[in-house]
């Protein structure tokens, strides 16, 4: 990093570095670098952590509302229903829980990057306390089966079963629901909220399936073979050699607990995270008892407020977030004094977090190659106060491939710039399908009107009113980030999506209305709305390294200029939803009554 004569930063210089880091990453393959855990991954894809023997009988039934997912979307969007009398639903669920990506994430160290406060929905119905400011995996876990208990809702779930399809019946009115475990349940409405951490990737090096060792995906970690647990040591690692491909937020947490028994770690980095301090401690019980009512709304607003660089008169949070998101530098603006203000904000910003890693990492070349060169909106930040520090361990090494990725997978390592790595176990920190076809991360292709696939009428892009109705697809519910909001604090866009389903099915209810979907034109006129919002964040995004913030710089065709966010504020996407909602008319909506 280079200054000028006064010892501030060089803007030209820097922009140039970034352009560098930026291009020498770049792959025309785009997302289609990953593999599925499925066909020769599939054995990576077992529930280790439900019991394998459990069966029951197929049910056939009729219910009024299906809720696909039992994280937080599913289990909000239940609670709401519940909360305004609709308690005849079914609750279908992979796994054999509650939880969603915390039943499946339970990687020694990991925990929540937003602070428990604000990121655990309903704490003043529940009356729960988090132990910490930001909770570990296993609180929040814990506090997914007690949001279960206080509501109710394990009599409505079925666990361990995966939808295997959802089809319209015009002629009834319903839908028709079938699952692995041979059910099969008519309901009027469904919901699909099947979150957006759930499935699994792989990167698709070649060789992968050769390996001999041990493998699995972080979201599968195997304690039988680590020992341990997600808060023990994992003592069956003494004297192995460990390797982890990925340096985001799951290995940033996961690289210190691995660095602790393990005989030796390769951490194998493609890109450097961004790491600002966490300074987690527990929570003051004197103050929490102190809060008073409708607190948790006001400090879950203030902090999306300020993390979106609409400045609350007060930061009730006040951490490494809103310290870092305070000005939104990617916004569009025409003024070019204000466009290089927020350009230097932005480099500032990333700066002061890597000469960070220059207080911590003892080695000047680890700590080069440990700095992030790009801009702070490319990549989730990450906040932690062990991952930096592991690397002045003797046996941890950063095996830094310069952009490119691991080189090949043999039967015994890992091979980088032609060096092989030998390794006894192979864990990838990889991340989940953000970008793929909805369909195939849900896992089931729903079949509409006239037999229509969702495929096959978003073979072009998603349409979508507000990102949840679709044409074609009565009294079918999507929450999920595509064509909708997003979010630092990703529950609490969750809420605002599960809170707008359950008030629509309610008012179908009480209306009499016998279906509703989205007009074509409507969706084409939310689809302007997306597109006015996008101009800033996509001029900012094509200069950043690729990621799964911008679909790995692929190229993008007609379907991908579909498949976009609401890059406004989150509180604006939920103003959105509330104005509509208030309509006499629901304009956009295609309705039919019954009678």
């Amino acid at each position: 990093m280079t200054a000028n004569g006064n010892g501030e930063l060089s803007i030209e210089e820097l922009r140039e570095r970034y352009r560098i880091e930026r291009e020498k990453r770049l792959r025309s393959d785009g997302v289609k670098q990953y593999a599925e855990l499925k066909g020769e991954y599939q054995e990576l894809d077992v529930d280790t952590y439900a019991d394998p023997s459990f069966t029951r009988d197929p049910i056939t039934e009729d219910t009024h509302v299906v809720v696909v997912g039992g994280g937080f979307a599913g289990m909000l969007t239940a609670i709401n229903l519940t909360k305004q009398g609709v308690t005849d639903f079914r609750i279908v669920e992979k796994a054999g829980d509650f939880g969603g990506t915390w039943y499946w994430n339970r990687y020694p160290g990991c925990m929540c990057d937003v602070e428990s406060y604000t990121y655990l929905p309903m704490l003043e119905a529940t009356g729960y306390m988090p132990t910490e400011r930001y909770a570990s995996a296993s609180e929040i876990f814990e506090y997914c089966k007690l949001l279960g208990q206080t509501f109710d809702l394990y009599p409505h779930a079925l666990f361990q079963t995966v939808i295997t399809g959802a089809e319209w019946d015009d002629g009834s009115g319903k839908w028709i629901v079938t699952t692995s475990r041979g059910d099969r349940i008519t309901t009027k409405f469904v919901v699909v909220a099947g979150g957006i951490l759930h499935k699994p990737k792989l990167p698709g090096i070649p060789g992968i399936t050769e390996y001999q060792g041990k493998m699995f995906h972080t979201s599968h970690w195997d304690y039988d073979y680590t020992g341990g647990s997600p808060k023990e040591p994992m003592d069956k690692l003494a004297g192995k050699r460990v390797g982890i491909v990925g340096t985001g937020a799951t290995a940033v947490q996961a690289v210190p607990q691995l660095a602790k028994t393990a005989e030796e770690l390769y951490v194998f980095q493609r890109t450097p995270s961004a790491v600002g301090e966490r300074n987690n401690a527990p929570t003051d019980v004197e103050w929490f008892k102190g809060l008073q009512p409708g607190w948790q709304a006001e400090r879950i607003e203030n902090f999306t407020h300020a993390v979106t660089g609409v400045q609350p008169e007060q930061d009730l949070v006040h951490d490494g977030w809103t310290e870092v998101m305070w000005v939104n530098t990617q916004k569009a603006c025409d003024d070019p004094e204000e466009a290089a203000a927020l350009e230097r904000s932005d480099f500032e910003t990333m700066e002061k977090l890597r000469r960070r890693v220059d207080t911590i990492v003892e080695d000047p070349e680890t700590a080069a190659k440990l700095k992030p060169y790009y801009g702070k909106n490319c990549k989730r930040v990450c906040f932690h106060d062990e991952y930096l520090p592991a690397f002045n361990q003797p046996n941890v090494h950063l095996v830094d491939t310069d952009g490119k990725g691991v080189q090949q997978i043999t039967a015994t390592g890992a091979v980088v710039d032609g060096v092989e790595y030998p390794l006894d176990c192979l864990i990838f920190a990889s991340g989940f399908e953000t970008n793929t076809d909805y369909d195939g991360r849900v896992g089931f292709d729903p079949v509409g009107r006239d037999g229509i696939s969702l495929s096959e009428r978003w073979s072009e892009g998603a349409r979508t009113l507000h990102g949840i109705l679709s044409g074609g697809f009565p009294n079918f519910f999507i929450i999920s980030f595509l064509q909708a909001g997003f979010g630092t604090n990703f529950v609490h866009f969750l809420g605002k999506s599960a809170e707008h389903v359950a008030e629509v099915i309610v008012r179908c209810d009480e209306e009499d209305i016998a279906t509703i979907e989205a007009t074509p034109e409507a969706e084409d006129e939310w689809l302007m709305v997306l597109y006015g919002t996008a101009a800033g964040a996509a001029t900012y995004s094509a200069s950043c390294t690729p990621g799964y913030y911008n679909s790995e710089q692929g190229e993008v065709d007609a379907k991908g200029a579909r498949n976009l966010v609401y890059a406004g504020s989150l509180l604006d996407y939920a103003g959105y939803l509330e104005r509509w909602r208030e309509t006499d008319d629901l304009p956009g909506a295609l309705i039919t009554r019954a009678g």
